[in-house]
């Protein structure tokens, strides 16, 4: 095995590797010359570097109890999970040059199956290249760079799709589809001019998304002294923020308080030694969830989660701008998940769980924290019983 080095690495392999795992020509030419990029953001090859070729047969502690259609199915990769955790384990039809992915359950083997992911790995490859050629707004994307708005999404994902369709023949894998549909999303705003907040998000996007009177719009009596971020106070004077946002409730009663005044007056006696130190310095939004708090530091702008399990602050967001980003993503993904049925969150919901959580963090990276560290928007994008997308 090689790894080459011409800009991006790739993975190759020799004659003698390949053999006898891969039988199929086209798939051996290109593992013995293009190759494969040894990472990327959607997936990773890590383990056809270290590994090399080997089945899930070998790579199984019962595989006798393994199906037969996945025995000999090689392991050349995984999905990327969340935070950049590995999902779900991606294998090589070695007779076919078709391309699945599986999730090995070591304590039941026999319930294993496969998902279809490209019907080659050039397919694959260009599959992955026409994604992160989007999400950059490079090469064959490089026309949406600048470009922000309903319209650059709808385009992109036609783009996007048009690749998909063409390389399966119509027959679009639902990890493929999920991409052509919800990653353009990101491009539905981008930087205002002054550059004070992430996002130029307007008023006329969440109220067409959310509903006229239902996004609430805030005048500066409402807003505590502390509360001298001034991106954040013209934020929620112009723009607003929706008073339902699914997984957040926005308190709509003002003025809007300190998270110290909010216990002192609605719950008094609780948490009184566990807030933190900058609890007067801290305004509450709304409510999360499981017993969670949405406040904004006042000085800074910053959006946190306050956990009353766990007495902690976390970081939410970047910033108001990116709040209501998500909290726009997670609705226009209920639209599009209803407008086909439910079949994004019916077939593949951890798939789903990975493209929501990575296409927000191209636009807000505080939910890419170091694998294991915890965040509230990655943690509820993947409850799956609890049916939160």
């Amino acid at each position: 095995m090689s790894t080459t080095d011409t800009g991006t690495k790739t993975i190759t392999l020799t004659e003698g590797e390949l053999d006898p795992y891969v039988a199929h020509t086209p798939t051996r030419r290109w593992l013995a010359g293009p190759g494969l990029p040894d990472d990327s953001g959607l997936l990773t090859f890590e383990a056809l570097r270290v590994d090399g070729l080997r089945t899930v047969a070998d790579s199984t502690g019962d595989p006798d109890r393994l199906p037969e259609s996945l025995r000999d199915q090689l392991v050349i990769g995984a999905l990327r999970g969340p935070a950049g955790a590995e999902a779900e384990s991606v294998l090589l039809d070695g007779a076919t040059g078709e391309v699945s992915t599986t999730y090995f359950l070591h304590d039941r083997p026999d319930l294993m199956d496969r998902r279809p992911l490209a019907p080659s790995l050039r397919t694959l490859t260009e599959f992955v290249t026409a994604t992160e050629e989007m999400t950059a707004r490079r090469g064959q994307f490089a026309a949406y760079e600048g470009r922000f708005g309903p319209k650059a999404v709808t385009e992109a994902s036609r783009q996007l799709r048009t690749v998909f369709e063409e390389g399966t023949g119509g027959e679009v894998p639902p990890f493929w589809r999920m991409a052509a549909l919800i990653r353009p999303l990101a491009l539905i705003a981008g930087p205002p001019a002054d550059s004070a907040l992430t996002l130029d998000l307007s008023a006329r996007l969440l109220d067409q998304e959310f509903g006229q009177g239902r996004v609430v719009r805030f005048e500066d009596v409402d807003f505590p002294a502390a509360l001298t971020h001034e991106p954040t106070r013209r934020f929620l004077r112009e723009t607003g923020l929706p008073e339902d946002g699914h997984l957040f409730q926005l308190d709509t009663d003002v003025p809007l308080p300190t998270l110290a005044e909010y216990y002192e007056d609605e719950r008094p006696g609780e948490y009184t030694d566990e807030l933190p130190d900058t609890a007067d310095h801290l305004i509450r939004l709304g409510h999360l969830i499981e017993d969670n708090s949405l406040v904004v530091d006042g000085a800074t702008g910053a959006i946190l989660n306050w956990s009353e399990p766990e007495a902690t602050l976390y970081a939410l967001n970047t910033d108001i701008s990116t709040l209501a980003f998500t909290l726009w993503l997670l609705h226009r993904e209920k639209t599009i998940d209803e407008s086909l049925s439910h079949a994004l969150t019916s077939e593949v919901y951890d798939q789903l769980a990975t493209t929501m959580t990575q296409t927000l963090s191209t636009i807000d990276p505080t939910g890419s924290a170091p694998q294991g560290e915890w965040h509230y928007w990655t943690e509820l994008f993947q409850d799956e019983a609890g049916g939160v997308l």
